[in-house]
């Protein structure tokens, strides 16, 4: 064997090891991709859908920074924010949501403190219940 052929073999070998190493480098950022990516919502069949809950009558609107005696600014502390139900009870229809750190006005408590009754302080004057020890009261 000569200089020429072992030199042939050897950057043949190299070449072959490089384009094995990329391949497999670019199979593990493709798999990585796809197992980093959130999957669908899943939708079960006793699954209450959200429903949105449509006022009849006006709210009316306070144009001043003044409260209802009884009622308190508070701020959402539960990270992944608050399911807003309709009535005081885990089987009641979703009417929306409410994120971290969000403010809102508690409008009254059960006799319980398991579930407070809100108005959303965004604008849309949302309300209804939340589940009770979620929320911190501001000053």
């Amino acid at each position: 064997m000569n200089l020429y052929g072992f030199f042939k073999f050897l950057v043949g070998f190299i070449l072959a090891i490089l384009l094995l190493a990329g391949a497999s480098a670019a199979a593990v950022l493709y798999f990585a991709a796809k197992l980093t990516r959130t999957p669908e919502k899943p939708i079960f069949k006793n699954e209450k859908p959200v429903v949105q809950k449509v006022s009849t009558s006006p709210q009316p609107t306070n144009t001043t920074n003044e409260l209802a005696p009884g009622t308190y600014r508070a701020i959402v502390v539960e990270r992944i924010g608050l399911i807003l139900r309709d009535t005081p009870s885990r089987n009641a229809n979703r009417i929306g949501g409410i994120s971290y750190q969000e403010e809102v006005i508690v409008l009254e408590e059960t006799s319980d403190q398991r579930w407070q009754k809100v108005r959303v302080d965004d604008g849309s004057d949302r309300i209804g219940w939340v589940s009770g020890g979620n929320t911190e009261k501001l000053d």
